[in-house]
């Protein structure tokens, strides 16, 4: 019996060996064969997304896992994003604090210098970004969408800014994840900034996708490593390294609607980069008149993979064709 079963599934083998061969043959080469212009647009499948509103903070979920929590407890410096977690790894790019500098914050946004005050470094004392209502307009779907209300004050004194937030998070495919940012400025009464280079949007990786790790920092140009970005105009950077076996990165692109686009960067090969036009400023100084409004959109991409991989100058070619958020066209449909 041993023997007729063993001869039966030596036929069976020879017998369809063939065919298997050919479908391995036949996906494998799928690519090959169908024209160029069709691969262009065949995309994977979004996946499902849900935010919550939790006590101090929006969480945002991919798939049913965790990706993000906007936090805005009122003890903060300023509101930010923490963890931001990678698409293969389920762990966060950016670090919540981390020498040097502790006070940058995951990914963003503040400025120091601010007619007198700091909303940049920890302590409250100089200034505060204070969140004052968070409203989800879009709670699940292909898309989460919410928005935020702060004040820029000092302790006792009366704001001199508003800001007006809008996030949109997604995940067009299982190694990509979106966030839209898009802010809106408004003076509350005639502002100065003067020369800082700690301003604007940011992100602080964590230490073992730094440069100094072995990660990659590049920019649109392909210049690499804080030497060859810093003070250079770019549409868009990106860090990335392999954590645990496991490649993944996060990138900035900013959007050619924002003033001083492409803005010059400040980079460091210990984990933070931002594209920051105060440091670059005419006479040294920003004026911005009470009521003058100023609205700056940026899109951060994280994803599994290199910057090349993961084809962020593809995916910055598509947002440049939006109004601002990708979801404000059908670019992405």
């Amino acid at each position: 019996m041993l023997v007729k079963l063993i001869s039966d599934f030596r036929e069976c083998r020879m017998k369809y060996c063939g065919r298997f061969v050919a479908v391995v043959v036949i996906v494998a080469g799928w690519s090959i064969l169908i024209p160029s212009d069709l691969q262009a647009s065949v995309k994977p499948a979004s996946q499902q997304a849900e935010a919550k509103l939790e006590k101090d903070c929006v969480a945002v979920t991919i798939g049913g896992g965790l990706f993000t929590r906007y936090k805005f407890a009122s003890s903060q410096k300023y509101p930010y994003f923490w963890p931001v977690n990678g698409p293969a790894s389920g762990k966060s790019v950016t670090t919540e604090t981390s020498q040097p500098y502790p006070h940058h914050h995951s990914l963003f946004f503040g400025c120091d210098r601010v007619n007198g005050g700091n909303y940049w470094q920890e302590g409250i004392e100089r200034g505060q970004i204070v969140s004052q209502g968070q409203k989800i307009i879009e709670a699940s779907g292909k898309r989460v969408f919410f928005t935020d209300k702060c004040f820029w004050q000092q302790p006792g004194k009366e704001p001199i800014i508003l800001d007006m937030r809008r996030v949109t998070i997604s995940a067009p495919s299982e190694s990509l994840r979106f966030v839209d940012f898009e802010i809106t400025l408004e003076p509350l009464t005639n502002i100065r900034i003067l020369k800082t280079n700690h301003a604007l949007f940011s992100a602080r990786v964590v230490p073992e996708l730094s440069v100094k790790a072995g990660g990659t920092l590049v920019n649109a140009e392909g210049k690499t490593g804080e030497k060859a970005t810093w003070g250079i105009a770019s549409p868009w950077c990106d860090y990335s390294g392999t954590r645990d076996g496991v490649t993944e990165g996060v990138a900035i692109l900013q959007h050619p609607a924002n003033r001083w686009f492409p803005s010059r960067w400040f980079t460091r090969d210990y984990g933070f980069f931002s594209p920051t036009p105060m440091f670059w400023l005419k006479d040294d100084r920003l004026e911005l008149a009470k009521g003058e409004k100023l609205t700056l959109r940026y899109l951060v991409v994280v994803h599994t993979g290199s910057a090349e991989e993961a084809d962020i100058q593809g995916i910055f070619e598509r947002y440049k064709k939006t109004a601002g958020s990708l979801w404000d066209s059908k670019a992405t449909d």
